[in-house]
């Protein structure tokens, strides 16, 4: 699993650049788009957000989790109708803003927490978080099944029969490579092409300690002892689409977010590590492996039918 350090590489180095570009209540998780490209990302997050509400219940009153909330966009969505809600987040950038904004989220490890720790609720929801549970070393030891049923447990142990839980996450696809044909931590990130497992490599560094479930199936049998699918459909193409939005985000000028990229000068020039990150960062990795299909995105909504 993603151990603090690993997001605290992405999440809080660069939490005021995010900040900046997607406001200070940013939603940096896949937006909803549903085929429809005139709305502004702004809108299509929106629009997720209420697809939630609807498919979990989500009402006045409803206490809702949302573990890895990042900036807190849907905690803050679901306070405005009256929702009871909790958030937890491992990177100090995200929960530092989050509670300086006012929202009810804690810094701690997602992993940690029990019915102990902040009671039952009605909801819970994991947007992108689930991507981030299972390391390579983990899948290579085996243990990625046990780490998704371990998972699926403790998020049913928080819910009532009946409860619901709303689970998005990156997954690989149809054409993933073979796990043996990658040479970690070995690609020469400055050529111009990649071949598809050395695209695989490139996101591994981008987000390390990270290894996606395979397929929908990935996720959907660790929680068939617990919980049944009320609905699923895939978000390949909306995350394309969300990408190429945050792009011309991060691009857009912003006099305080220009500022802080030059006062990031001295550590680029200095941190060949930090230069490498941003040129991992910049490969557009990310979209060729979902327009490869090596990469596929899914919305799970989940309803618990037994302890």
């Amino acid at each position: 699993m993603a151990v603090q350090k690993d997001l605290d590489e992405l999440y809080t180095v660069l939490d005021k650049i995010f900040r900046y570009s997607l406001g200070d209540k940013g939603a940096y998780s896949c937006a909803r788009f549903d085929g429809d490209y005139s709305l502004s990302i702004e809108e299509a997050q929106i629009k997720k957000h209420q697809f939630i509400v609807d498919w979990c219940n989500i009402k006045e009153g409803t206490k809702v989790l949302d573990m890895g909330c990042g900036w807190g966009a849907f905690i803050d969505y679901i306070n405005k109708i009256g929702a009871i809600t909790y958030g937890v987040v491992l990177a100090k950038g995200q929960s530092d803003a989050c509670i300086k904004n006012g929202l009810n989220v804690r810094h701690m490890d997602s992993k940690d927490i029990t019915v102990d720790t902040f009671g039952k609720f009605d909801v819970v929801t994991a947007m992108g978080s689930p991507e981030h549970l299972c390391s390579v070393e983990e899948y290579k030891a085996g243990k990625q099944e046990e780490i998704y049923e371990t998972y699926m447990k403790q998020v049913a142990d928080l819910l009532p029969v009946g409860g619901r839980f709303y689970c998005q996450t990156m997954v690989f696809g149809p054409n993933m490579v073979k796990f043996e044909d990658i040479r970690f931590n070995q690609t020469n990130i400055y050529k111009k092409e990649f071949t598809d497992e050395e695209l695989v490599d490139i996101i591994c560094q981008v987000f390390p300690g990270s290894w996606l479930p395979y397929g929908s199936e990935g996720l959907i049998k660790p929680a068939s002892k617990y919980f049944k699918v009320i609905s699923i459909d895939s978000g390949r193409l909306d995350y394309m689409e969300t990408i190429v939005r945050w792009t011309a985000k991060f691009l857009k000028f912003n006099l305080k977010k220009h500022l802080y990229y030059a006062s990031l000068s001295p550590r680029y020039i200095m941190s060949k590590s930090f230069r490498d990150f941003l040129r991992r960062w910049n490969t557009g990795a990310n979209t060729m492996l979902f327009q490869k299909e090596i990469f596929e995105h899914y919305r799970i909504v989940f309803e618990k039918v037994n302890d």
